[in-house]
């Protein structure tokens, strides 16, 4: 046994050994930007992570690049130190281990590239990779605009947009990823280029939901779109039979084609501690209405209260912020796509979780929400093999956050219990959709696969053309990689 474990260090030793060295070598060429365990800036980054198993990890040195051809230099190094793993991160709010973090590597903290700039004609952000949307908001609301970001402080643009992105417009105007007009990208090779439409088309197209698979990208250009003030309101509620099977009975009725509105995005939120359920809506209408009456089959279920006004969107980003914490202990994620049942069949999906959750009571710090929200109505340009135009999907959204690891494992049964019953459940019924959205998902899930055998086939071909020795796959293992 003595001498397994010396062989293992053996082997493990020489390789952390080389990643210090190209550390060094990169701080020799980029002074600056370099930050080694237990400075200050190193401390801080890892620190910031939204989950714990992402603040768990730690890399051998983190890299904060300020421009563009610093991220180039980079990649051309980490490329020429065969044993030289990295990461690249944004906001840094997904939750699975190694998704925006590594042990023994490089992790490459986007967040000091955060560069904006408004087009001539303001039709046009230009965000640096980054960038968090949270700080991004502020900027465009003098201009009555906003861009397709995030609905929570700290998102970044990184992830949210190549991962898709749905936002408070996303019932107007899709995923975040629909909206953009070009990418500046730091390929496999330390070339920059800039892909549109019309230059680079195939990989401007991957992009669109294919995540970090193709290159760091270093500028998204997003749309615009016309924004001042936006209604909010978040209401609670006792959670009784009779609130349930009034929620199953209005959101069936919300997204019926025939009751739809572009303006209106909601989630329902039902959820669980150790002290009991809950119930609440948070309710977005992207027009200067207050109150507005699509939602009035909500507001008239007898509630307890919250939040209704009318607001610019960094405000509501904001308030709606004040709900959720900073940071969590452990978290664990699933998520499902279905086509808008009836009533009954949301009632079924609300006992499935209720019957089962009370098996983690007397998990540490527990807190579990169920999100139901529209799906965005795309207008078909990413590579999620949706219909186009459809107003109907709906996605959900099971979430836990906890103290301690030794949970990992009853936490994570029972939600997979849950969302596999509820995915039965679904399909016995003919509304489940094999889609599932690389955002909320756990890396367990297989996300790509789920977009249909085109999708994954035109991926894959972008990734050997622009990434032909598989750096994004080999030596950037976190993520969702196109090859096994």
């Amino acid at each position: 046994m003595y001498r397994f474990v010396l062989q293992l260090l053996a082997v493990a030793l020489p390789a952390v050994a080389s990643v210090v060295q190209t550390c060094k070598r990169l701080d020799a060429q980029i002074p600056g930007r370099v930050f080694y365990p237990d400075s200050t800036t190193y401390n801080s980054s890892i620190s910031s992570y939204y989950s714990g198993q992402e603040r768990n990890l730690n890399p051998s040195c983190i890299f904060r690049p300020t421009k563009t051809s610093e991220v180039s230099q980079f990649i051309k190094l980490v490329t020429d130190c065969g044993d030289t793993k990295f990461a690249v991160r944004g906001g840094g709010h997904t939750l699975w281990t190694g998704a925006a973090n590594i042990d023994d590597g490089i992790t490459v903290d986007m967040r000091s590239l955060n560069g904006f700039d408004l087009s001539k004609d303001h039709k046009i952000a230009r965000l640096g990779g980054g960038a968090i949307f949270s700080d991004v908001y502020p900027k465009l609301v003098p201009f009555n605009l906003t861009v397709m970001g995030g609905r929570v402080p700290g998102i970044g643009t990184g992830g949210f947009v190549t991962g898709g992105g749905i936002t408070f417009l996303s019932r107007r105007h899709g995923y975040s990823c629909d909206n953009v007009y070009g990418y500046e990208v730091v390929l496999a090779s330390g070339k920059v280029v800039y892909a549109t439409e019309s230059s680079y088309p195939d990989l401007w197209l991957a992009l669109k939901g294919g995540s970090n698979n193709f290159g760091i990208v270093t500028r998204f250009d997003l749309a615009t779109f016309p924004l001042g003030n936006m209604w909010y309101s978040d209401l609670s509620y006792n959670y009784t039979d009779s609130v349930l099977l009034a929620h199953a009975k209005a959101f069936s009725n919300f997204m019926k084609p025939v009751n739809y509105d572009s303006a209106a995005m909601m989630g329902v939120f039902l959820y669980y501690t150790g002290q009991g359920f809950g119930v609440s809506d948070a309710m977005w209408y992207v027009e200067d209405v207050a109150n507005p009456a699509v939602y009035d089959a909500f507001t008239k279920i007898p509630n307890l209260g919250g939040t209704s006004e009318l607001a610019t969107v960094d405000k509501v980003v904001e308030t709606f912020g004040e709900n959720l914490p900073a940071t969590t202990g452990r978290s664990y994620q699933l998520t499902l796509t279905f086509q808008n049942p009836p009533a009954a069949i949301y009632t079924e999906l609300f006992q499935i979780w209720e019957k089962r959750i009370t098996a983690l009571a007397n998990v540490k710090g527990l807190f579990i929400e169920f999100l139901l929200q529209p799906q965005p109505v795309t207008n078909g340009t990413n590579m999620f093999g949706l219909a186009a135009g459809k107003t109907d999907d709906v996605l959900i959204d099971m979430t836990a956050a906890y103290d301690n690891e030794s949970d990992d494992s009853l936490v994570a049964s029972v939600i997979n219990d849950i969302v596999k019953k509820q995915r039965a459940f679904l399909k016995s019924r003919g509304y489940l959709l094999d889609f599932i959205y690389l955002n909320y998902a756990d890396i367990s899930q297989n996300v790509l696969s789920t977009w249909g055998k085109t999708s994954l086939t035109k991926l894959q071909a972008v990734s050997k053309k622009y990434d032909p020795k598989g750096v994004f796959q080999k030596k950037s293992p976190g993520g969702y990689k196109l090859f096994k």
